[in-house]
């Protein structure tokens, strides 16, 4: 048996999920890939890139369809392309072309332009979002820092704390039954995100309780731009803001709540 049949042997006898072929030949763990992010999701992986990254940033995950296929998240502006990668047992195939390492894969669409499938958008691959990202050493000062002497404790306090980040403004919101779009005044404050027909409204349509969403997130099924979803038990809320800085700026606060409200009582 030559040398190559037993490497071929040898990689395809591996889970395809621990296979990374080096330059040389030799397999090395995929986890070792600076810009593979495991089994992230596809609406966690559109957040990062929109959220942090720019026009050409992609990272490698998992596909939900079956093992050994990939999927290379691409930014392109203010959109994120999907593109398979399909692992064969011993090359790795992308549209077209196939490449005996994910190594060559990347050299080979670095300086060449990725079409997307349905806008023909062309797209370069630049920048890999690393999955390690290490935080910047950049903090304020603290100028003002006062407490009221009410003579509560500290744990009187804890329960309170993720009252502290408040938001209000116009969002579009999808019904339920019927599913039109209608635009509603919102506001957050302590754990309840409440709606109004409008801003002179007196008493809310409904109230949220943040407490029972299990996640935020943008959301790019409902053909509209600048929308996030919030994702209760027993529904899923779809809303529009009129840029996507607004939109982020919601998704931030709300997503903040969330994970104070899960540090509070863990």
């Amino acid at each position: 048996m030559g040398r190559a049949e037993s490497l071929e042997g040898k990689m395809s006898a591996q889970d395809p999920s621990d296979l990374w072929s080096r330059s040389d030949g030799e397999a090395e763990l995929l986890q070792d890939l600076g810009w593979y992010h495991g089994n992230l999701t596809r609406h966690a992986a559109e957040a990062l890139l929109l959220s942090n990254g720019c026009d050409g940033s992609y990272l490698l995950r998992d596909s939900n369809e079956r093992t050994g296929l990939y999927s290379l998240s691409v930014r392109a502006k203010d959109s994120v392309k999907h593109f398979h990668v399909e692992y064969t047992g011993y090359s790795f195939k992308f549209g077209f072309n196939e490449f005996s390492s994910l190594k060559d894969f990347v050299k080979h669409f670095a300086n060449q332009p990725l079409i997307g499938s349905e806008t023909g958008t062309l797209i370069v691959l630049k920048h890999p979002y690393p999955r390690k990202v290490e935080e910047p050493s950049i903090y304020e000062s603290v100028r003002v820092h006062t407490a009221m002497q009410t003579g509560r404790t500290e744990s009187d306090l804890v329960p309170t704390a993720p009252s502290l980040g408040t938001k209000e403004g116009y969002l579009t919101k999808q019904g339920g039954l019927v599913k039109t779009w209608k635009t509603r005044w919102f506001t957050l404050h302590r754990n309840e995100l409440k709606y109004f027909k409008d801003q002179m409204s007196p008493e809310p349509i409904r109230i949220l309780d943040l407490t029972e969403c299990s996640a935020v997130q943008f959301d790019y099924s409902q053909e509209r731009v600048n929308c996030f979803c919030l994702v209760f038990p027993f529904r899923t809320f779809y809303l529009c803001a009129k840029t996507g800085v607004e939109a982020d700026e919601w998704i931030k606060i709300l997503r903040w709540k969330l994970t104070k409200d899960k540090m509070w009582f863990i």
